[in-house]
């Protein structure tokens, strides 16, 4: 039994070890982990606290997959619901499709007994402030003109160029019974235009999960990881016999193609069925945390750097 994660999944990994050992699912596990950062009002990449949208909207992504039947669900785009990791998994579970955005998404969270929660901090919500540096902080009035000019100058900050904006939390599971689980949530790209889903949501991109196989998730820029399918690239080198930590190498090599003149950070763990883990970065000193049968407590490792940086428009 393992447990993986981005390193902001520290809060949540506990408890989904707790899980595995008590005999329980890796779908729970990985749900359970990613409540408790979801929760987290220090997080401003996930969930309550996340950084709004340019219009000042918190605007949460994520997705499940499971690894034992290839079942995944995904929300993109939803606004109040503090939880958006328990109703991608009410989508995967309920619902004959695999991907719920906005209103309808909103709308199925309804059905399903999700309390409406006000998610904007008053922490978020002064970053979010400074973030304009010194534009007209009612940005709800600016013109379409206006509010692209404002996505591209935030996007090409050095502060934000770096990833430290683009958070996102990852958790994989191994459970007891040989089953992977790969789960991802996210308050997307900070000041990111209305509307904006990034690889959180997006299956292959930003999550995949194959029991025979194994198991990987993206943080950073999700644009990129959507452009390279990122997660499913990453499984497919471990499908054709790499090792997790050649396996996720050889996908971030593939980041190096991509022109792009809003290029960012970009970060991903893998999960082996035989608890082979390992994690990548193209930014120096970055880590991921673990757990394993073994552990006291939540462990960290470094992410191997893979020292790609685009080619610029």
């Amino acid at each position: 039994m393992v447990i993986i994660g981005s390193s902001n999944a520290r809060v949540g990994l506990e408890r989904g070890m707790e899980i595995l050992r008590d005999g329980g699912t890796a779908l729970d596990a990985v749900e359970q982990a990613i409540w408790a950062v979801e929760s987290n009002v220090d997080d401003h990449s996930v969930g309550l606290g996340g950084l709004p949208n340019l219009v000042g909207e918190v605007e949460l992504d994520a997705s499940i997959m499971d690894g034992a039947t290839l079942a995944a669900g995904a929300v993109g785009g939803v606004h109040g619901v503090l939880h958006p990791i328990s109703l991608a998994r009410r989508v995967m579970e309920e619902l004959p499709h695999a991907f719920l955005v906005g209103a309808g998404a909103e709308r199925f969270a309804r059905e399903c007994g999700f309390p409406v929660t006000e998610l904007l901090t008053e922490d978020a919500r002064r970053i979010y402030e400074r973030g304009l540096s010194g534009e007209d902080q009612d940005s709800g009035r600016y013109a379409g003109k206006i509010l692209r000019a404002m996505v591209g100058r935030l996007a090409l900050d050095p502060e934000r160029a770096s990833g430290k904006d683009a958070g996102t939390v990852n958790v994989l599971a191994l459970d007891g019974a040989g089953h992977l689980v790969a789960g991802v949530s996210t308050s997307g790209f900070a000041w990111k235009y209305p509307g904006r889903v990034g690889d959180s949501a997006v299956i292959g991109a930003g999550n995949y999960c194959d029991d025979r196989y194994g198991a990987a998730a993206c943080t950073g820029r999700g644009e990129m990881a959507i452009r390279a399918a990122t997660a499913h690239t990453v499984v497919r080198g471990l499908k054709d016999g790499l090792s997790p930590a050649e396996a996720g190498r050889q996908a971030f090599l593939e980041l190096d193609w991509l022109v792009d003149a809003f290029w960012s950070g970009m970060n991903a763990v893998v999960l082996a069925p035989d608890g082979r883990h390992a994690a990548f970065s193209t930014v120096e000193h970055t880590t991921y945390v673990y757990m394993d049968e073994a552990s006291t407590a939540v462990e960290s490792a470094p992410r191997t750097l893979v020292a790609v940086t685009g080619r610029p428009a």
